[in-house]
C-alpha cells in the first residue's frame, strides 16, 4: 500500500513511489541525480529522463546509460502530451524486458497565466502512473527557483519527499486507484488553498472521484469550504469521501454539509 513518508536518500526509494525532492542549495545535486540514475541501471529499471533543456538535473547526455530515453518538453506542455510520452516508454519497457520505468524530472515553475494548475494537473497524473504501474518517479525542485505557494501546491501531491523538508503543506493527496485519492495529515486555513487546487485537478480528470481520509487526521471549516468549492468548480462533478474518522465525520455534520443536494458525500 502506498504511504506518504520521508526519505532519507534516494536508497529508500521503492517501486510505485513520487518522491518529491527539495534540493538543498549546498547538496551535491548532480552527483546523487547520478546515484539514483545508477541504482536504476543496477536493478534493471528504464531510465526516462524529463527536461526542457536534454540535461535534466544537471546531467548530461552522456551521464546516463546509453539505454536511457530524454524527453525534452518545453515548460507550457501540456499535461495529456507529457503523461502519454511518459506511459509510452513504460509500455516500451515492459516490452524490452525492464523491471519498471525510473522517471527523473527537473521541474521548473510555470510563468503563463493558469500555468501553476497545469503543473499541479501534470504531478497528479505522474502520480497515478506511478501508481498504477510500479514505476518511480522523482521530482526535483530547487526552491530558490519558486514562489512558496505554487511549490506548496506541487509539494503536496507527492506521497514521498527528500531533502529540504517544506513547512506547508501540511497535507499529502496521492493515487490509490482509478479515480481514487488518499488524503494525509492535515487540512487547515493555512493549507485549504493548495487542497482545493488539488480537489480541483482531480475532478477535472474524472466526474466522479473518491477521497480517502483514513489517515487524515483533521479537517477545518476553511478546509471543508475548500473541498465543497472544488467540486462545484465543474458541472456535474461527485466528490465521495470515504474512511473518515469519528471527529472529521462530526465535524462535517455540525457544519451543515450532510444535507442532500451536495456534490460532496461523506459516506458510512
Amino acid at each position: 500500500m502506498r504511504t506518504a513518508r520521508a526519505l532519507a536518500t534516494f536508497d529508500e526509494v521503492e517501486l510505485g513511489d513520487h518522491v518529491c525532492w527539495l534540493v538543498k542549495a549546498a547538496a551535491p545535486f548532480p552527483g546523487d541525480a547520478r546515484a539514483y540514475v545508477a541504482d536504476g541501471a543496477l536493478y534493471g529499471d528504464k531510465i526516462v529522463v524529463l527536461g526542457s533543456t536534454g540535461a535534466a538535473s544537471g546531467l548530461r547526455r552522456d551521464a546516463v546509460p546509453s539505454a536511457s530515453v530524454v524527453l525534452d518538453f518545453p515548460s507550457a506542455t501540456d499535461p495529456g502530451s507529457l503523461l502519454a510520452a511518459v506511459r509510452r516508454e513504460a509500455r516500451t519497457a515492459a516490452r524490452e524486458g525492464y523491471r519498471s520505468v525510473r522517471v527523473l524530472a527537473e521541474r521548473m515553475p510555470a510563468t503563463a497565466p493558469g500555468g501553476a494548475e497545469e503543473l499541479v494537473a501534470q504531478e497528479m497524473g505522474l502520480d497515478e502512473f506511478a501508481s498504477e504501474t510500479g514505476a518511480i518517479v522523482v521530482c526535483a525542485f530547487k526552491p530558490a527557483q519558486w514562489r512558496t505557494p505554487m511549490l506548496e501546491d506541487v509539494a503536496g501531491v507527492h506521497p514521498q519527499e527528500m531533502g529540504t523538508r517544506a513547512g506547508r503543506p501540511a497535507f499529502r493527496m496521492f493515487s490509490t486507484g482509478a479515480d481514487s485519492w488518499s488524503v494525509d495529515g492535515v487540512i487547515d486555513s493555512e493549507c485549504a488553498a493548495a487542497f482545493n487546487r488539488a480537489v480541483r485537478a482531480a475532478v477535472r480528470r474524472a466526474p466522479r472521484v473518491t477521497l480517502r481520509f483514513d489517515t487524515l487526521d483533521m479537517i477545518d471549516a476553511a478546509g471543508m469550504h475548500a473541498l465543497l468549492d472544488a467540486a462545484r468548480h465543474l458541472p456535474d462533478r461527485r466528490i465521495v469521501v470515504e474512511g473518515a474518522n469519528d471527529t472529521v465525520r462530526l465535524c462535517w455534520e455540525l457544519a451543515g454539509y450532510s444535507t442532500a443536494g451536495l456534490p460532496v458525500v461523506m459516506s458510512a
